[in-house]
């Protein structure tokens, strides 16, 4: 594990990254690919931000990580796919020879992360991981992602520090079905989904509430094309908030996608920078009343380099300030 550079006058904040991420390599044309993680790593040390954060090279999850949330039978599929040269795990996640063992690591990336954060190493974390997650579901690839990293966290906090009630924020522009699915009938974590609607992948809807014990802790906003900050901000202060408040959790996980930024390609929302700084300064006023401000924020989407870039530094600097 390495760390570099830490500021006093500061929440202590770690980002979490591995070399290994860039070797997941679905070609230069593919919407999620390495460049993604390149460009965020020049901004912040164009900026210096980066020498505020405590650098944090992970390990990798075990194969008892994984499972919390998905098949062995999956797990095993997706090693021999890689092992067997396969291209694609469904049409639009691109696979290459590294691709399960940087899947291992971006999970373990936010198990890391966890374990940061309990310990007091970190009062909170950014995981810069890929291949993203949230779309994942127990036995199927989706939407770019392998294994679903933010629930594959929340089952750790479960099991490995007894936490109780975990709270999942997804503000990627995309639903997340697969976390929704893992945890629909789950009454000890709530799930939260702000995303365009409709939209990929066709999941969302309102009424769309949990089920079971789960029922009432499934909570989805779904947000027209055209929303931007004014809306999101107006949602996170009237629905969000007072959700959230009201479950006490502690802990607080973000599915942290950055693809609702007005600049991205692939949709129609309109949030800035400055929206995404906002959302984190509200959820760590939350943190600091019932999460002992911890927080283990994970990158899902954003796809225009320059706009990614600029909104996870708005990100970081909203969670080291």
């Amino acid at each position: 594990m390495h760390v570099r550079g830490l500021a006093s006058n500061i929440m202590k904040t770690a980002l979490i990254y591995h070399p290994i991420y860039l070797k997941h390599d679905t070609g230069p044309h593919h919407p999620e690919r390495a460049s993604r993680l390149q460009a965020i790593l020049r901004k912040l040390q164009k900026t210096d931000l980066i020498n505020k954060l405590q650098l944090t090279e992970p390990g990798k999850a075990s194969i008892d990580d994984i499972a919390l949330v998905h098949h062995r039978s999956y797990i095993a599929k997706v090693k021999d796919a890689v092992k067997n040269g396969l291209l694609n795990l469904d049409p639009d996640t691109v696979i290459s020879q590294d691709s399960f063992e940087a899947a291992l690591f971006a999970a373990g990336g936010v198990i890391n992360a966890i374990d940061l954060v309990f310990k007091g190493g970190a009062d909170n974390a950014f995981c810069m991981v890929r291949p993203p997650g949230h779309h994942a579901r127990p036995s199927q690839a989706m939407g770019f992602c392998i294994f679903n990293n933010i629930a594959i966290a929340a089952r750790y906090l479960q099991k490995q520090h007894g936490i109780e009630r975990v709270v999942v924020i997804d503000w990627d522009v995309h639903h997340g079905n697969g976390t929704e699915e893992a945890f629909y009938d789950d009454e000890s974590v709530l799930y939260i989904s702000l995303h365009q609607y409709p939209h990929y992948p066709g999941t969302g809807a309102r009424e769309d509430n949990g089920k079971d014990k789960g029922k009432g802790f499934n909570l989805n906003l779904p947000m027209p094309a055209g929303s931007g900050d004014n809306e999101y901000i107006k949602v996170f202060k009237e629905l969000v908030v007072p959700k959230v408040n009201s479950f006490k959790p502690q802990f607080i996980l973000i599915s942290a996608g950055f693809d609702g930024h007005r600049d991205d390609p692939l949709s129609s929302i309109t949030l800035t920078e400055k929206g995404y700084y906002e959302m984190t300064a509200i959820l760590k006023e939350s943190a600091k009343l019932y999460s002992e401000n911890r927080i283990v924020s994970v990158l899902e989407g954003g796809y225009n380099l320059f706009s990614l870039a600029d909104s996870v530094h708005a990100h970081l600097e909203a969670l080291t300030t």
